[in-house]
């Protein structure tokens, strides 16, 4: 009798069987669904009516080479620019004021997408541009670049009248969270509207990954502090920074001066 109550192999795997399914209903009630998307979230957040691509360059100069690297992409990058011959333009070129020092950061718009890109860098390898950049690299400690989209509800970028200081806003966001940003981004940029400050928005394909550049001008610090001081006080703004602060793994603020040449002034 007491063998006949010892249960057998098959019936203890009944048992966990029955265990185990009842412990995933359990977990299943705290875990989110993910519902199949079948577009990439590029398709879904970047503008469709035209197909700009991106560049941002972020150059560690030595210091005592940086008069000498502004002198000589004053010289070379506008050429560039103005030349009909290249599908692409500079959006805005800028020294780091707080931040990384002694920083270059430009901006490059590729209409055309990849296609234009290439198309660029082909002619490029053709000129004086491979003397700029062999006088360049004895200047710089590190260089490192994005290529990213626009959301289509910020504005595209256009040159501005100056004088401006500007702020580059970049936020590592946690993967899987680029739909849920722009979906709060998309009312929150109406709120920072009111002082004409949003120049553009941005997200990346290629370099790392999930990261925001927010592009902001403003005319001095005084008025960074007050213009977004007032954010506070729009109905709305509080509730977008609650749940968007959870999405970010680690975030930046550089505030650059425009160089000589720079479209934004």
């Amino acid at each position: 009798q007491i063998l006949n109550q010892i249960p057998t192999v098959l019936e203890l795997g009944l048992i966990a069987g029955m265990a185990f399914r009842e412990d995933s209903w359990f977990k299943s009630l705290f875990v989110r669904k993910v519902d199949p998307r079948k577009d990439a979230h590029s398709h879904l957040l970047a503008k469709k009516e035209d197909s700009n691509l991106y560049k941002i360059q972020f150059h560690n100069v030595k210091p005592e080479c940086l008069d000498a690297y502004n002198e000589l992409c004053e010289d070379i990058l506008p050429s560039i620019h103005t030349d009909p011959e290249y599908p692409c333009e500079l959006v805005g070129t800028w020294n780091t004021w707080y931040g990384e020092q002694d920083q270059a950061v430009h901006m490059w718009r590729y209409r055309g997408g990849y296609p234009a890109l290439t198309e660029v860098m082909n002619k490029l390898r053709q000129n004086k541009f491979m003397d700029y950049r062999s006088e360049r690299g004895k200047m710089l400690l590190s260089r490192r670049n994005q290529l990213l989209l626009e959301f289509s509800f910020w504005n595209e970028p256009v040159p501005r009248p100056g004088p401006n200081i500007y702020e580059l806003r970049s936020y590592q966001l946690r993967p899987g969270t680029m739909i849920e940003w722009g979906n709060y981004w998309a009312r929150a940029i109406e709120i920072r509207q009111q002082n004409h400050e949003a120049v553009g928005g941005f997200f990346s394909q290629i370099g790392s990954l999930y990261t925001v550049h927010h592009l902001w001008a403003y005319k001095d610090l005084q008025s960074r502090e007050d213009t977004r001081n007032a954010a506070w006080q729009r109905d709305g703004w509080d509730e977008i920074v609650y749940y968007t602060v959870p999405l970010i793994q680690h975030m930046e603020s550089r505030i650059m001066i425009p160089m000589k040449t720079s479209p934004l002034k």
